[in-house]
């Protein structure tokens, strides 16, 4: 997407802000969020086994991946949920929907996780 700039390149400036804003993210996630600690302490020891485990690149990426992705999905349905609270904690049934949706898209991941390693792994012990 273009922004006021067009289409250049950033320059170093704006993406160490970029950066800067991303860990601002991630530190909120971590501080609020004790569903996204959940979710790094499984990566904390499903990563190295996803590197160990995997016989190659595919491999590894396909399950260290999917683990990561969890983490990119829970990140966005906080911060749905965050804009939600933002208008208030009385119940409407569309921020229910919507809140419901985000947690439905982390369950889905969590299930990719499943099946990914599932398919990379089983052959191997079947």
């Amino acid at each position: 997407m273009a922004d006021e700039t067009g289409h250049l390149p950033r320059r170093p400036a704006r993406i160490l802000m970029a950066t800067r804003w991303s860990l601002q993210g991630l530190k909120a996630a971590w501080l609020h969020e004790s569903s996204f600690r959940l979710e790094v302490y499984l990566l904390a020891v499903l990563g190295p086994l996803a590197l160990w485990l995997g016989n190659d690149g595919v491999e590894r990426a396909l399950l260290l991946g999917s683990c990561l992705l969890v983490l990119a999905v829970e990140l966005l349905n906080s911060a749905v949920e965050a804009v939600i609270e933002r208008y208030g904690a009385e119940h409407h049934e569309l921020a229910g929907r919507a809140k419901d949706m985000g947690s439905a898209a982390v369950f889905v991941t969590m299930l990719n996780v499943l099946l990914v390693w599932g398919l990379v792994l089983a052959p191997r012990w079947l």
